[in-house]
């Protein structure tokens, strides 16, 4: 199932990604070893009659087994690499992945509590990370996305949405409109209020303190005024 066609009602996407083709690569070194195990045992197993041949026998059904496990194993994780699908919408964080072991996870943006991203060398070089979101679970209930594109503008995209407040689907048709929400947009303003660090990490400190944002947004933000300090 592709992500577009798992949105709910007023839902958009704001930003995609998919499985780097390194992903099915790092996935398959195991199944590797299999290969080369099978190609190990061929070359180790006798022939002839009797006990020896018995052996070789055996050897040659072990090596037929690790071959088609390594082919089935490296074949899956091609094909769970084309299907991945990874996007932020104004509402949650989606993920549709797999073929025959399908995983499908959503996370509100609103209970996002902190987006970790891994590049390393190669990973830059190439175009590919890791990322970690954290909810309120902690953990727990850490959603891990491995090996996919455009890592950090993906988490720019979680944070500039948690940020700004994610828009909430609007009512059904009939039902009671929910009171209005004040949007967390306050950090936005903060970080906004003028070309002076201090005034906004002051402005930023209230807000915090008055209850208007979290104390992770509060340090998220912080942050971000300090580095371009």
């Amino acid at each position: 199932m592709a992500v577009a066609d798992n949105l709910i009602a007023n839902e958009s996407i704001e930003f995609q990604s998919e499985k780097h083709w390194m992903a099915p690569i790092r996935a398959s070194g195991v199944f590797v070893l299999l290969l080369l195990g099978f190609a190990l045992l061929r070359w180790l197993s006798p022939t002839g009659d009797g006990f020896m041949g018995t052996i070789g026998s055996l050897l040659d059904l072990i090596a037929w087994g690790l071959l088609i496990a390594g082919v089935v194993g490296i074949i899956y994780n091609i094909v769970a690499w084309r299907t991945a699908e990874f996007a932020v919408t104004n509402l949650r964080v989606v993920r549709e992945e797999g073929l025959l072991k399908h995983r499908s996870s959503a996370t509100l943006i609103s209970s996002i509590t902190d987006v970790q991203s891994k590049v390393g060398v190669l990973g830059r070089s190439l175009g590919y990370g890791d990322l970690v979101i954290l909810s309120q679970s902690g953990q727990s209930g850490a959603d891990r996305f491995m090996t996919i594109t455009k890592t950090e503008g993906f988490r720019n995209a979680i944070m500039t949405r948690k940020m700004s407040g994610s828009t909430a689907p609007a009512p059904a048709a009939g039902a009671p409109a929910a009171a209005p929400v004040a949007a967390p947009a306050a950090p936005a303003a903060a970080a906004s209020a003028g070309s002076d660090p201090a005034a906004a990490l002051s402005s930023l400190a209230d807000l915090r303190d008055r209850g208007a944002i979290t104390a992770e947004e509060y340090e998220a933000k912080k942050a971000e005024i300090l580095a371009r300090m």
